[in-house]
């Protein structure tokens, strides 16, 4: 064991959330090893993600602090207004919509849509300068001992590494996690989601625009310059047939789904889909182990919130470590960590239980379902604390924020 490399904390999973967790914890001091299993290269590569995420104000604010947003603010796109309607493929959008409109709640937009293409790209840039932290790549990790003051973590190329706190960023029911005995709850929505970039005639204006159909929202998302990023939810059959088309039809069906409100539309580049499902770990920590991201809970994509939720997690464990730091205890004891859970779980939890029942009522042609959840939609427009309540949730005003989320705060 006298050759093993040592550091304050081994992240396993160098996606978005491990990225953007090792440059908070370099932040406050730490020393980081960042462990992935796709090469850097495949991981920067522009093809290797579709999506675009929309960055609430807290994520913005974080990503400043940590070195990265200056590196993509070219590519991106403010969200200005969103308009969320009830709707049928065959008929288009409901006449009752709902608006929301950011000058209500200040002058900020409620997000900004950033492709991951160019996110992932800054966050490894920054990455890289960062002399805290060593990212480790290709290598799988084999399987992590956890002993007292210490976790071993062992890797397939025969390479082992000593980390007073081991944090799966490795994604959904994580393999590090369960290997340590977490267990989690969850559930398939037979629904796969389906992305891709479109190009319009006509400037989108910066908003955003969410139909719920019968099969899944379909979110149009804007993008810099006259595209936008569509994400169409599905049967898995339906989509599985879709994702089968040539160019022309399947450019012709999103043309369907999308309308003529931004003038003729062409999808430009690849497309990509994946299964929806939720899943919640039943804890957060174990002693020298912490969940972050989609590890602690993977939700439904219905709000977009699933990169914020994570790295408000990152922004949370770090301040928590770093706190504990410097009073002198131990980042790895059980006790430390429960701080993290604490501060994490009801806010994860209250999000995908939302988002879930969201999507249950409004991903079906039930009549008496569909009329009600109308008549919810009218009455959030014409309410405005409720409605502005609504916008703040999307825009990511919620107390509570780590400091590096907020501001003003240093």
């Amino acid at each position: 064991m006298n050759d093993m490399t040592e550091t304050d904390v081994a992240i396993v999973g160098a996606g978005l959330n491990g990225a953007a967790l090792a440059l908070a914890l370099a932040r406050e001091g730490f020393s980081v090893r960042l462990f992935d299993a796709a090469p850097i290269e495949i991981r920067a590569d522009e093809v290797f993600d579709g999506r675009a995420t929309a960055i609430a104000a807290g994520s913005r604010a974080m990503l400043r602090k940590l070195g990265v947003w200056a590196r993509v603010a070219e590519t991106v796109e403010p969200i200005s207004d969103i308009l969320v309607s009830d709707g049928r493929v065959s008929e288009g959008a409901s006449p009752l919509f709902l608006h929301f409109d950011h000058r209500e709640v200040g002058d900020e937009p409620f997000g900004t849509l950033v492709e991951n293409r160019f996110l992932r790209r800054a966050l490894y840039d920054a990455v890289a300068e960062s002399d805290a932290i060593e990212h480790v790549a290709p290598v799988r990790v084999e399987r992590v001992d956890y002993g007292t003051g210490w976790a071993n973590v062992h890797l397939d190329d025969g390479t082992a590494h000593r980390a007073r706190l081991v944090v799966a960023c490795d994604g959904r029911r994580s393999r590090i996690a369960r290997d340590a005995g977490v267990r989690y709850t969850g559930w398939d929505y037979n629904q796969t989601g389906i992305v891709c970039t479109v190009e319009h005639e006509r400037p989108h204006e910066g908003v955003a625009h969410e139909y719920f159909l019968p099969s899944g929202p379909f979110a149009i998302l804007p993008l810099k310059d006259n595209r936008s990023s569509l994400v169409w939810t599905e049967r898995p059959d339906l989509a599985k047939a879709a994702m089968g088309l040539d160019d022309a039809a399947f450019g012709a069906e999103v043309a369907r789904r999308f309308g003529t409100f931004l003038g003729e539309v062409t999808v430009t580049g690849p497309r990509w889909s994946y299964p929806v499902s939720l899943s919640l770990a039943h804890d957060y920590v174990c002693p020298r182990l912490a969940l972050v991201g989609d590890a602690a809970h993977g939700v439904h994509p219905i709000a977009g919130q699933g990169l914020n939720l994570g790295f408000k997690d990152s922004a949370a464990l770090a301040q928590t470590l770093g706190e504990a730091a410097r009073r002198g205890e131990d980042i790895g004891d059980l006790n430390v960590l429960r701080r993290y859970e604490r501060w994490r779980r009801f806010d994860n939890t209250a999000m995908a239980l939302g988002m879930d029942a969201l999507n249950r009522l409004f991903s079906n042609d039930i009549a008496p379902l569909r009329l009600a959840r109308d008549i919810g939609i009218a009455a959030v427009g014409r309410i405005g604390p409720l409605r502005r309540m609504f916008m703040r949730q999307a825009a990511g005003m919620t107390p509570g924020l780590p400091r590096v989320m907020q501001e003003n705060a240093r």
